[in-house]
């Protein structure tokens, strides 16, 4: 399931170039919003799913997230317009947004002794679509592929949405017949005031969307951009161009389990600080090596750094949350975070279209993380920093 939803949000990025040639788009800005639309969807739903989920269990929630995918994706692989397409995109973003804030702590709480060993499980099975969808856009898409002749050059896209929703289909049967023999925790039925949960837990919640918030939006400026900035500014092959953005994925995968497991056993806050940090002068790197290797070197690292970022945050939350706030804080902390990180695209674009560089883009967002770093470093050394949770 995790794979899926996730695979709906990143399968956008690769898909750019074949959207601005089916719908004629003209500037960066509006296929940024393609991306831009799918990070917005995932970040809209997730306060109100906090506040269903002191109402609903939570794997009810996640079956329902399912049949969303499964009616979003095959209404984007019939589109026929870019309005279309936006509102496809839209509808994909909220099932994934709705499914993570609902699994996450519903894996916290099937395995309450080693959270960040499983939150990293999870991610990495998410992370596994990432690494996919590059590759998956790219068989599609050549030119002696079956999908090809059968559907012409400008429309073999399709094949992507319509292999998404009926294997969607097919997943969300099977989690409905699993979850029905499976005896679910009772560790969230004292969930049921968000507000409340607002109240106590306010300053954790800040502090995630302070280090999450920055990254993300930054990040998704970046991946979602990662081809076409290749090719612009780099001088690579579009092939290039997408192999580098499976490597930037594929390096989250062991980033995903390893981090979640380390974040099992040291201090969340000063790892969290060390990966932003990370992120930073990884960023600055890309702009300044060029050549293939080189750029395979860095987006390893980047890429590494980057997705240990996730899973260290939510075993932070998640670990430290007590059980009659965790979904409730959760899902405040996550939408907030996510609806500051799905403008990073269509930031990017503007930017771009302004006559800014991408090269003078991303150093410039690296610049205000600069900031942002440097002053959760001093409240952390002045002890303003929260370590967990209020209980």
């Amino acid at each position: 399931m995790v794979f899926l939803v996730n695979f709906a949000r990143v399968v956008f990025a690769p898909l750019l170039d074949p959207f601005r040639l089916q719908f004629g788009i003209t500037t960066e800005g509006a296929v940024g919003l393609i991306a831009t639309l799918a990070w917005v969807g995932s970040a809209l739903p997730r306060i109100p799913t906090g506040y269903v989920l002191t109402r609903v269990p939570r794997h009810r929630v996640v079956g329902w997230t399912g049949l969303v995918l499964t009616a979003s994706a095959a209404f984007t692989a019939a589109a026929t317009s870019l309005t279309m397409v936006y509102v496809g995109a839209l509808c994909m973003g909220l099932a994934s947004g709705a499914y993570f804030i609902a699994a996450n702590p519903l894996v916290s709480e099937l395995f309450p002794r080693r959270v960040g060993r499983a939150i990293g499980v999870h991610g990495m099975s998410s992370q596994l679509a990432a690494v996919a969808a590059p590759s998956f856009v790219g068989l599609v898409l050549i030119r002696d592929s079956w999908a090809v002749p059968l559907l012409g050059q400008t429309e073999a896209w399709r094949v992507v949405f319509v292999a998404t929703a009926a294997v969607t289909a097919v997943t969300t049967a099977a989690f409905y017949v699993v979850a029905r023999r499976t005896t679910m925790p009772a560790a969230g039925t004292e969930d049921r005031d968000l507000l409340s949960a607002l109240r106590r837990q306010w300053k954790i919640i800040l502090t995630g969307l302070a280090i999450l918030g920055a990254t993300g939006f930054v990040w998704n400026g970046v991946f979602n951009f990662y081809v076409r900035y290749m090719t612009v500014t780099k001088d690579l092959s579009a092939a290039q161009g997408r192999t580098l953005l499976t490597l930037v994925f594929l390096a989250g995968v062991p980033a995903f389990l390893l981090t979640g497991d380390l974040a099992d056993r040291v201090s969340h806050v000063p790892l969290l600080l060390a990966l932003l940090g990370g992120f930073i002068a990884s960023l600055l790197g890309l702009t300044v090596v060029g050549g293939f290797l080189p750029l395979v070197g860095v987006t390893l690292v980047l890429g590494y750094i980057v997705h240990s970022t996730f899973p260290a945050m939510d075993t932070f939350m998640l670990d430290s949350l007590p059980d009659e706030n965790r979904a409730s804080a959760y899902a405040l902390y996550s939408g907030s975070m996510m609806l500051v990180q799905a403008t990073g695209s269509v930031a990017v674009g503007l930017l771009v279209d302004a006559g800014i560089g991408y090269d003078a883009a991303f150093r410039g967002f690296a610049a205000v993380l600069v900031v942002v770093l440097a002053g959760l470093v001093g409240l952390f050394l002045l002890d303003r920093l929260p370590s967990g949770a209020e209980s």
